[in-house]
């Protein structure tokens, strides 16, 4: 990928996140030779499911209140339910989503984490897909949900679930990529 080894991507969840939809992407975007953080509210460790089992946890590399959406060039958002769940509740999680779509900023966005995105009131008019069981949340908040493996829409990549990890992380990359195409 041209230039992808300058971005620098936020990767925020909390407990509960589907370990699969942090670890795959995130070793994708940093073989691609990019930068990646993994950002959380709270600072340790931050426990993860395995299609409902517990799964690996991992370390944050920051606390969500030490760091600013101006410093990172793109966002992923990994699902799990119980994490989408909490971080949709959370001001400063949507107003760091919202400062990335204000700035036409890439998010990448799978499985329930479109549940955060229809928070941050930024569904309106844009096509999206996500996990099967939020399509109403996401209809309701004035967006196009359809069922594919990825839909892009702008500076937009979402994803319906694990199964569909390969198609998300190519559409991601590439997405990432015309970011670090555009960096001056």
């Amino acid at each position: 990928m041209s230039g992808i080894e300058d971005l620098k991507v936020a990767a925020i969840v909390t407990d509960g996140f589907e370990e699969s939809e942090l670890l795959t992407p995130v070793e994708a975007i940093r073989e691609a030779g990019a930068k990646v953080d993994v950002i959380s509210p709270k600072a340790g460790e931050v426990s993860s499911v395995d299609h409902g089992r517990t799964g690996r946890g991992v370390v944050a590399d920051f606390e969500l209140k030490s760091v600013r959406p101006d410093d990172y060039d793109a966002l992923l958002l990994p699902g799990g339910a119980l994490n989408a769940d909490a971080l949709r509740t959370l001001p400063e999680v949507k107003s760091f989503v919202r400062h990335f779509d204000d700035h036409g900023k890439p998010i990448a966005a799978i499985c329930h984490a479109p549940w955060i995105l229809v928070s941050a009131n930024v569904v309106m008019g844009r096509r999206l897909t996500s996990y099967h069981t939020i399509q109403d949340d996401i209809r309701n908040a004035g967006g196009e949900w359809v069922d594919q493996a990825v839909v892009e829409d702008g500076n937009w990549v979402t994803s319906r679930q694990p199964a569909d990890l390969p198609a998300f992380n190519h559409a991601m990359l590439k997405r990432f990529a015309l970011m670090a195409d555009a960096l001056p």
